[in-house]
C-alpha cells in the first residue's frame, strides 16, 4: 500500500478525450457565463467575475483529469494549493452560488461525464430564469423607502393625496425644515398599491411645482431617481 502513494501512475493521456473533456468545460463555462450575466440583478457587476466562471470550469477539470485515480497525486495538489491565498471578498450570495456552480460542472467535465455536465448546466440555468420570471424571492408586500425634498410647506397635504392615490400603506419617518420652511425633507416607509407603478408614483410627486428632488429606494438599496 505504501508503494501505492509513493508510485505516480500517468493518467489517462489520450488527446481527444483531453480535448473532449475541456470542451465540454469550456461550453458549460460559457452557458454559466451567460446565465449570471442575464439573470444578475445587483449593483455591483463585474465582468472579470464572469470571465472567471468560465476560466474556473476549465481549471477544475483540468485539475481533476491530472488528479485521476491517483490518492498521491490528490495529496500532492492539495500541499500546492495551501500555498495559494484568496483575499478577494465574495459580495454576493449569488456569486457564490455560481462558483460552486462552475466547480461542480467542471468536476463532473473532468471526469469525463461530459452528458452530465452539458444537462446539469441547461437544466440548473432555466432554473435560474425560472425563479427570476416568477420573481420567486420576492416578498408578497415589499416596502420602499420615499424622500421627497420641496420648498413649500403648504403643499405637502397635496403631495401625501398623490401618495394615498398610489400606496396602501404611508408611515411618516422624518422631517426636516429650516427655520422659514423654504426646504423641507421628508422620508417616508411606503407600500405600493401595485409595485409595477412606481414610475407612476415618483412622475406624479415631480409635476407639484414646489419638488425638487424624489427617490424611491429599493429593497436592495438602489434609488429610482
Amino acid at each position: 500500500m505504501f508503494e501505492d502513494f509513493q508510485n505516480i501512475t500517468a493518467n489517462n493521456s489520450d488527446p481527444l478525450i483531453i480535448l473532449k473533456n475541456l470542451g465540454v468545460a469550456l461550453l458549460c463555462g460559457l452557458i454559466i457565463a451567460l446565465v449570471y450575466r442575464n439573470s444578475y440583478r445587483g449593483a455591483s457587476y463585474s465582468a472579470q467575475f464572469v470571465n472567471s466562471l468560465v476560466l474556473l470550469s476549465l481549471i477544475t477539470s483540468v485539475v481533476i483529469m491530472v488528479i485521476g485515480n491517483n490518492l498521491a497525486t490528490a495529496f500532492g495538489l492539495v500541499g500546492a494549493m495551501s500555498i495559494i491565498r484568496f483575499r478577494t471578498a465574495v459580495r454576493d450570495v449569488q456569486d457564490i452560488v455560481f462558483i460552486f456552480f462552475s466547480l461542480a460542472i467542471g468536476l463532473a467535465a473532468g471526469v469525463g461525464l461530459g452528458t452530465l455536465a452539458i444537462i446539469g448546466t441547461v437544466f440548473i440555468g432555466l432554473i435560474v430564469f425560472l425563479v427570476i420570471a416568477t420573481d420567486l424571492s420576492a416578498p408578497k408586500q415589499r416596502h420602499y423607502m420615499l424622500q421627497i425634498s420641496f420648498n413649500d410647506g403648504s403643499q405637502q397635504a397635496e403631495l401625501e393625496e398623490i401618495l394615498k392615490k398610489f400606496c396602501s400603506s404611508i408611515k411618516l419617518i422624518s422631517y426636516q425644515s429650516n427655520e422659514m420652511n423654504s426646504f423641507i425633507q421628508v422620508y417616508y416607509h411606503v407600500q405600493l398599491a401595485k409595485r409595477s407603478e412606481h414610475n407612476l408614483l415618483v412622475d406624479a410627486l415631480k409635476s407639484v411645482t414646489s419638488v425638487d428632488n424624489v427617490s424611491l429606494f429599493f429593497d436592495d438599496v438602489e434609488p429610482r431617481l
